[in-house]
Parts: C-alpha cells; sequence; structure tokens
C-alpha cells in the first residue's frame, strides 16, 4: 500500500508499504479521508516536535519513520484477536489518541491526560495511508446518517469542542483568536450552544468570511486593526467577553484574549506556544483566569449525535480533497504559504487506485469478525 512516511523535517515520502497485520486488541482500518492538522505541518516544517526518533513512545512501540496523519476515519477491514463489538465492514470515525487504562489520570476518566498520552500518526503509525492499524478502542462506530466526510472533521471538532467544555458553564459571549480549522469550529460548536455574541478574529479576510457564516456575529481584522483586544471589549459592550479562546499560539494573541475578557473572566488556551510573559498583577486585579486545554475526551459521541441527529454540518470548513500522491506538493507546502484560501484539505487515500486492485490484507484477519 502507498502511505506517507515521516523521515525527518521537510522529507515525507510517499512509500510503498505493508499492509499492517492487526495486533491483540487492534482493527485494520481502510481509510477514506485524514485531514492535515497544524501538528502535521509542524512536523514537516521542523520537526520532529511530537515524533518519537530515538526511544519508543511507550503507548505505541513506534520510532520515526512513521506514517503521519491524526485526523481519519474509514472502514473495519480486519479485526485482530481479541476484538469484540466491532464487525468487518462498520464505518468508523478513529478517535486517536492512545491511553494505557492504568495511570491515575485514565482511572479518572481523564485519559486526554494519561501518562503516556500520544497520537496514532503522531507518536505511532496513523491514517495517511490506503490502510492503518489501531486500537480497537480508537474506533467509534457510524451511523448511517453519518458521512465519512464528517467524520473525517470529529478529531479538530472534537479539540473545539472539548475547549469549549473547559470554558466551563456556556457563556453569553466569547471571543476566539484565530480562525484555523479548529478555531472556526469553535466558532460553528458556539453558535450551536446559542452563545449570544460569538467574536472572530483573524488575518485572512476570507477565514473571517468563513466565519460570519458559521456564526460569528462580529468581526475583527486584525491586520488593520488596532489593539484587537479593546475593539473586542468594545463590541461586546465595553465589559469585554466573558470567555476568550486564544487558538493561535503565540503571545501575542493571549494579550489580545487578556485585553478582551471582562473582570472575572476566563482564558481557554488551545493554541501551543512555546512560552509566554504576562501581566500578573492585572490578572489578578481582575480575577481572570487561564485555562488550558488539551486534546480531548468523551467528545466523539456527542459530535455523533450532533450530526446524525440535529444536522450539525462541519464540512464547510474543508476547501479541497487531494490524493495522497499530492500530500507535499498541493498539502504541505500550500499550507505553509500562508493562510490563503486553504482552511481544512483532507487526502484521499485512495484517488490514486482507482480502478486499481485493492491491496492485500493480512491472510489471518480478513475472515475474523467480532
Amino acid at each position: 500500500m502507498k502511505a506517507a512516511v515521516w523521515y525527518g523535517a521537510r522529507d515525507v515520502r510517499i512509500a510503498e508499504v505493508d499492509v499492517p497485520a492487526p495486533r491483540r486488541g487492534e482493527v485494520l482500518i481502510e481509510v477514506a479521508y485524514c485531514g492535515i492538522c497544524g501538528s502535521d505541518l509542524h512536523e514537516y516544517a521542523d520537526g520532529p516536535h511530537a515524533i518519537p526518533v530515538s526511544e519508543p513512545h511507550p503507548a505505541s512501540g513506534a520510532t520515526a519513520p512513521l506514517v503521519l496523519g491524526h485526523e481519519f476515519c474509514g472502514t473495519v477491514a480486519a479485526l485482530g484477536p481479541s476484538v469484540t463489538g466491532l464487525s468487518i465492514g462498520d464505518r468508523v470515525a478513529v478517535e486517536p489518541n492512545y491511553r494505557c487504562g492504568a495511570c491515575p489520570r485514565c482511572r479518572a476518566g481523564e485519559y486526554n491526560i494519561c501518562r503516556h498520552f500520544g497520537f496514532a500518526g503522531l507518536m505511532g503509525n496513523g491514517g495517511m495511508a490506503e490502510y492503518a492499524a489501531i486500537p480497537a478502542y480508537m474506533a467509534h462506530r457510524l451511523p448511517e446518517t453519518v458521512s465519512l466526510e464528517q467524520a473525517a472533521l470529529f478529531e479538530p471538532a472534537s479539540v473545539a469542542l472539548h475547549a469549549l467544555r473547559r470554558a466551563g458553564t456556556t457563556p453569553e459571549t466569547v471571543a476566539v483568536v484565530g480562525l484555523g480549522p479548529v478555531g472556526l469550529l469553535t466558532v460553528l460548536l458556539a453558535a450551536g450552544r446559542k452563545v449570544r455574541r460569538i467574536v472572530a478574529v483573524d488575518v485572512s479576510p476570507a477565514r473571517l468570511e468563513l466565519a460570519a457564516g458559521l456564526g460569528a456575529t462580529d468581526l475583527i481584522d486584525a491586520r488593520r486593526e488596532e489593539g484587537a483586544g479593546e475593539r473586542i471589549r468594545e463590541s461586546a459592550g465595553g465589559e469585554g467577553v466573558d470567555v476568550a479562546f486564544e487558538v493561535v499560539g503565540s503571545e501575542a494573541a493571549l494579550r489580545t484574549c487578556l485585553a478582551a475578557t471582562r473582570r472575572g473572566g476566563r482564558v481557554v488556551l488551545v493554541g501551543l506556544a512555546r512560552e509566554v510573559s504576562l501581566d500578573a498583577f492585572a490578572l489578578v486585579n481582575n480575577e481572570q483566569s487561564i485555562v488550558a486545554s488539551v486534546g480531548y475526551r468523551d467528545t466523539y459521541p456527542e459530535l455523533i449525535r450532533l450530526v446524525a441527529e440535529h444536522g450539525l454540518d462541519l464540512t464547510p470548513v474543508v476547501t479541497s480533497t487531494i490524493a495522497l500522491d499530492d500530500l507535499v506538493t498541493t498539502g504541505f507546502e500550500a499550507l505553509l504559504d500562508g493562510p490563503g484560501h486553504q482552511v481544512k484539505i483532507l487526502v484521499d487515500p485512495a484517488a490514486h487506485r482507482t480502478g486499481a486492485p485493492a491491496p492485500r490484507l493480512p491472510a489471518d484477519r480478513t475472515a475474523t469478525r467480532g
């Protein structure tokens, strides 16, 4: 089969590799779509950041080179020993985070902060391939009313949903600073929760326009507006918003969020920044709080329900679907060129094999059913 294999910074190869045989407790997925995430882009541009290169990851046992891609979905093609509750042919969304099930946080149900936290596609082989073998606990069966294209967006939508949960009770006013896929999905899900005022902030007019279509009530172009934080505060009646979501990963964006948030309000950190400085005196005097949000937990069932029963449509953030062979040129490089018109790019691993015979599956797994 073909797979996108990370060897190093600027060295991702579309290579022929063996179809993996699912081990005990694993399922083999025929991948339908895999989204390109900002994490994938960082690993391509100047990694490694999360990819293990010297010591195997404790959950996956993998080191580079490994197959990228953690935003994926597909159809169950084979079952490893001891797998129950899934059958060959089931369409599934993949929740790609590893968990040990034994550490204190896992036992408390907080598996997104497991001691051995990691993602298939970053810390182990992922879904930018025709087939992927994953732990069975990652696979969520889809009802017929949920398309695979919608399911391909459950991973970034889960990041947005978990961030909204970290905000506490549903606020009346929010600001979303940074309109990448996660920021845009935060706008969409906040609108679905009937948030009264949603201020969207970005440097891309195209993304601001998209945010308006997803439910943003106020738009602030951070290129042209001086003091974006103050402008957000003004748009929220001068008091400031209840919650601001930092979805950029920069000190400047954090400062904007703090300036935009009312006294007693909250800033949710979603973006990944190395080090930041802040005015702790003002933070205390305003009794603001900063909370972090990493990954997600128990979000897939809610997203499946929202799509299947309430008509939630995640697909407006998809701007193109490309073949696996084009991952580097029209995927990574296009996104690195700047905000442009691309937001979420989906990779279709089957696009290059139309009319070609399917890769051979492991002979001892194809007839196994749970």
